[in-house]
């Protein structure tokens, strides 16, 4: 039996709920959930390709802008290189040499005649020094021989006035030779007389053809 001084109590009225008790007749409270971690690896992960793959795409934009420029350099660099001369054909090479044959190269003269101003070297034969000396070089281009003697020589001043040749009055006088074919002989033609000589004249064997060399 009850006892009438205590009522009955249903429990959980009246009474301190205990921690973690839920009141006598309530539907108990949902747990709350515990936050959930952020995968932080990942998200660097995501960042890292991210940095890798911009790089990347520079990389092939400027190997594609400096193959672009190396195209345009080779480019230009071709088309600024003259074009290699054409080979002549067989006509022109034809004309070329019937050209040089109607116009050939002049030969050299047989006998080459060149005179200089030099000074007067007085021998032992000289009286004084009342001559004028000329520097003459005689060279043979022919086949033959050719024949140098001072008397085969005469000089004409600036005033018209021809002198012959004075024998042994020059100590550097012009020997008597024979040249044979690619020889030559220099020496000095020694006039009587103070005079400004103008060019040299040279006969070859006295009756043979004459060469004048204007004196340098």
């Amino acid at each position: 039996m009850s006892n009438p001084q205590y009522p009955h109590q249903q429990p959980g009225y009246g009474y301190p709920q205990q921690p973690g008790q839920q009141p006598y007749g309530q539907p108990p409270f949902p747990q709350p959930q515990p936050p959930k971690k952020r995968s932080t690896g990942k998200i660097v992960g995501l960042g890292c390709l991210g940095i890798v793959a911009l790089f990347v795409l520079i990389g092939i934009i400027a190997a594609v802008a400096g193959g672009g420029g190396d195209s345009d350099s080779a480019s230009s660099s071709s088309s600024d290189t003259p074009a290699a001369a054409a080979p002549k054909d067989d006509k022109e090479a034809a004309d070329d040499e019937k050209k040089n044959e109607e116009d050939p190269k002049p030969a050299p003269a047989p006998v080459k005649v060149t005179a200089k101003k030099t000074g007067f070297s007085k021998s032992i034969l000289a009286q004084d020094r009342n001559y004028t000396s000329v520097l003459v070089t005689v060279t043979n281009n022919s086949d033959d021989k050719v024949d140098v003697n001072p008397l085969y020589f005469t000089v004409t001043d600036t005033g018209g006035t021809k002198h012959t040749a004075e024998l042994g009055v020059d100590e550097k006088q012009i020997d008597t030779v024979d040249l044979a074919p690619g020889e030559n002989i220099t020496g000095t033609i020694t006039g009587k007389g103070t005079f400004t000589p103008k060019y040299v004249t040279y006969t070859d064997g006295l009756l043979g053809d004459s060469l004048r060399a204007d004196v340098e």
